[in-house]
């Protein structure tokens, strides 16, 4: 059953009630900071936030400065901002949302895919993108691991490490900082990666009223709107859309709604409340995974509905399972495997999801002086998802805190100008979570209970750093962070007796119940040197640290992506260097590179066993990623823009050993020596261009067109290297109209049409690691190869979007 949101119309005539009130407290002008003048104290909040800025501000600090501005990282600018906002030494990409104002965004991917070191692969729905940094999340099959993600501050990462993009419409968003290499010094547990922070329009910078309407290929349908005012001492901006499609899958039906609203309230000179809400509710259908040989055949599975019953030897039961994804199921819903199983179809069994997200948000900032801040935030995060996916569906409700308290202080250390930072912080998630297994017809429709787990996770650290600027062009920055992590868990698994003939009877054959109760320590020590060389150049320094300890799932799904114990899984740690620069040699030009290399110790590996099973996690002992970015930003001519950025990932186990066996009564198992093969699922080469030109002046001010380019490199699905999939190179091309218009109530019109993946390319948009598979040859156990993966390994491929045409409509008010 489809929940409903009725929270759309309420908030929206809530806000237009807020917004009617009083035109004549209109927003404060905003002071303007000279990054060359004296520094003197900034006051954060709405009336004194700088919302402007250079449209892209990269690696480790601000854009490069004429000589005698202030140390890097102590510009007026940089100090008015929280350290987690901009922090010096940081390898650092703001990718502005002005940029993408005039065209359609169906998902965060359209801006982020501008910031070098960043890649994405579809997840299991139409805004649930798995991010990576540097391939930290590609072997994830849904969501965002290994990267820590936050709203305006706001972290909307779970305990347990999980996030998804489900509730992040690109349109509510003014802005997005990408943090990149290991940064658990600032981020604490899970940014082995990272970290996202997404920043929403402030009421000033909306001002009114936005409404716009996007629509396209495939059904698709978002209707959006932005409502914000700055009146006096309060700040309020409230996002609100709903979004609709068919999807060009097969069974890919989706229909979610997003309400995002932030309220910024100036209580005294000294004192700054920040509340935050975010509701996401999302029903949406989902196809099944196919391996590569189905994604060459039938991309789209169409004509996927339901499957012969005849076995894989059959000719048609192999035509039939070679076109189609499938999921094996137990007839009656009582167990995984034996008592009639039938071979479903994602259509047939109705797999979806039926999400709702709502996350609540408090932050008091105050001043004890002109140079101490006090920051403290409390946030509650509650998940709630029902997702009948595959052979198995999770049912389960994961409420969650998360509180955090820092100071952050102006003054000197021996002699040197400097700034200082010290937090704590806690979160908590407790839940309990229902495995039953999925039935082969209906519309998600589960049969018995398999698993029950009841899981604790908690977070308890502390974090402290320093900034000092041991002259005018260096600066020297030395973090720390510590951390307790507690899983405490029990699973209860069950089977029952298969009796066909009396099926609704299910009778518990066996019961297992596997206790966990496991304490992690962890430290992440970070140093960097900002060094601005020449007025032009900067460049920077930086050796970091990451870690992230399991979660709780990952400790109950064994090998053969069934409910089981994995409770031998080890926090992966990671340690690296990044070393940069920026060079702007004239304010219409903009380059960045930056080399890295990190050093993994029991990385954490997700991979499919087969359709519809569990995704299950182990450890790689030692692997080693190193790899290149560079970005460009050049306006060549008035009018003309080139924006390109390009990464390069080489990563490779080091130390590593997988243990394969045959199946049967008789399996032998094999040792496979991994050390220096790639390490799947990471593409070595990702880039993305845009050539575009808007006109500046005269009757067709606001008229402009852009080509973009993007492109991704053939990778490994699997650890022994046997199995690639294609790259990819897409060509999208935009045509657009933005002009402020004096026709009160109307401000600004904007329309837009665009072209994605001109030439009709298939393309493969997610594919999950799969595992290798073996034979017993003469008594040797024996890796299969390339055409046994092609056509077993399921459970992995979707394909990308064929030919789109898609467009737009925008008012403002």
């Amino acid at each position: 059953m489809i929940r409903h949101s009725r929270l759309l119309g309420g908030v929206s005539c809530a806000a237009l009630s807020l917004f009617a009130a009083s035109a004549a407290d209109a927003q404060q002008s905003l002071p303007t900071i000279e990054v060359g003048g004296a520094r003197a104290a900034v006051r954060r909040g709405p009336v004194a936030r700088p919302v402007g800025g250079p449209a892209r501000v990269t690696a480790a600090t601000s854009t490069p400065g004429p000589a005698g501005t202030a140390a890097p990282g102590f510009s007026p600018r940089k100090l008015a901002l929280p350290v987690y906002r901009d922090p010096t030494g940081q390898t650092f990409t703001t990718v502005q949302g002005k940029d993408f104002e005039n065209m359609p965004m169906v998902s965060i991917r359209e801006m982020l895919q501008y910031s070098p070191g960043v890649s994405f692969k579809q997840g299991n729905g139409p805004r649930d993108i798995v991010i990576s940094i540097r391939g930290s999340s590609a072997r994830n099959g849904f969501g965002v691991r290994n990267i820590v993600l936050l709203e305006d501050g706001f972290s909307v990462t779970q305990p347990d490490g999980l996030s998804r993009t489900d509730l992040t419409d690109p349109h509510a968003y003014a802005g997005v900082d990408v943090y990149r290499g290991p940064s658990s010094a600032l981020f604490g547990n899970f940014a082995n990666g990272g970290a996202i922070n997404f920043r929403t329009r402030t009421g000033a910078e909306i001002d009114g009223v936005h409404v716009g309407s996007e629509f396209g290929s495939f059904g698709y349908l978002n209707n959006f709107t932005a409502i914000g005012k700055h009146t006096g001492n309060v700040d309020i901006a409230i996002f609100a859309s709903d979004v609709r499609g068919d999807g060009f899958t097969l069974h890919n039906r989706y229909d979610t709604q997003t309400v995002n609203a932030t309220a910024r309230w100036q209580v005294t000179p000294n004192d700054l409340l920040t509340f935050k809400f975010i509701h996401n509710q999302l029903y949406g259908d989902l196809s099944s995974r196919l391996s590569l040989n189905q994604y060459y055949l039938n991309p789209y599975q169409n004509g996927c509905y339901a499957l012969t019953q005849l076995g894989a030897a059959t000719p048609l039961g192999y035509l039939n399972r070679s076109l189609c994804g499938n999921a094996s199921v137990s007839l009656y819903g009582l167990n995984p495997t034996g008592g009639g199983n039938y071979q479903t179809t994602a259509a047939l069994a109705g797999f979806n999801r039926n999400d709702r997200r709502d996350v609540l948000g408090l932050r008091w900032e105050h001043n004890f002086d002109a140079n101490t801040v006090w920051r403290t935030q409390a946030i509650y995060d509650d998940k709630n998802i029902i997702q009948p996916t595959g052979s198995t569906a999770a049912l389960q409700d994961e409420p969650a805190v998360n509180a955090s308290t820092d100071i952050t202080q102006l003054g000197s250390l021996a002699g040197f100008e400097a700034r200082h930072f010290a937090g704590l912080y806690f979160n908590r998630a407790r839940y309990t979570s229902y495995t039953n297994n999925t039935l082969a017809v209906g519309n998600g429709a589960t049969g018995a209970l398999q698993a029950k787990q009841n899981a604790m996770m908690q977070n308890l650290g502390a974090r402290g750093r320093e900034e000092v600027a041991l002259s005018r062009d260096v600066t020297l920055v030395l973090g720390l962070a510590t951390e307790m992590t507690k899983i405490a868990a029990k699973q209860d698994q069950f089977t029952y007796v298969n009796a066909p003939a009396n099926p609704a009877f299910a009778q518990i054959a066996t019961w297992q119940g596997i206790p966990v109760n496991k304490t992690y320590w962890n430290v992440g020590p970070e140093a960097s040197v900002t060094w601005r060389a020449w007025p032009e150049l900067l460049t920077h320094f930086r050796a970091s640290s990451g870690y992230g300890t399991p979660n709780p799932g990952q400790l109950f799904v064994n090998q053969q992506g069934q409910p089981g114990a994995n409770t031998d899984l080890k926090t992966q740690r990671n340690s690296g260097i990044d070393i940069g620069f920026d060079w702007r040699p004239h304010e219409t030009v903009l380059f960045s590179l930056t080399g890295f290399h990190e050093w993994y110790q029991n990385e954490q590996l997700t991979q499919s066993p087969g359709a519809g099973l569990l995704n299950y996690t182990f450890n790689a002992a030692g692997s080693a990623h190193r790899g290149v970015e560079a970005l460009t930003d050049w306006r060549p001519i008035e009018g003309w823009r080139i924006l390109a950025n390009y990464s390069y990932n080489n990563q490779v186990f080091t130390n590593f050993t997988e243990l394969l066996g045959t199946a049967g009564a008789t399996g032998r198992t094999g040792n496979f020596n991994r050390a220096g093969y790639k390490i799947p699922n990471v593409a070595p080469h990702t880039a993305t261009a845009r050539l575009a030109y808007d006109q500046p002046f005269g009757d067709y001010k606001g008229l402009g067109a852009f080509v973009e380019y993007v492109y991704q490199s053939s990778y490994y699905l699997d650890n022994g290297n046997v199995l690639t999939i294609p790259g990819y190179g897409l060509v999208n091309a935009n045509v657009h109209f933005d002009r402020d218009i004096e026709a009160w109530p109307v401000k600004n019109f904007a329309i837009y049409f665009e072209v994605r993946n001109i030439f009709d390319r298939n393309w493969i948009a997610s594919a999950n690691n799969i595992q290798n598979s073996v034979s017993l040859v003469n008594g040797v156990v024996v890796q299969n190869g390339y055409a046994t993966l092609a056509q077993n390994g399921t459970g992995s491929i979707y394909a990308g979007n064929p030919r789109l045409f898609q467009g737009g409509v925008k008012f403002k008010f």
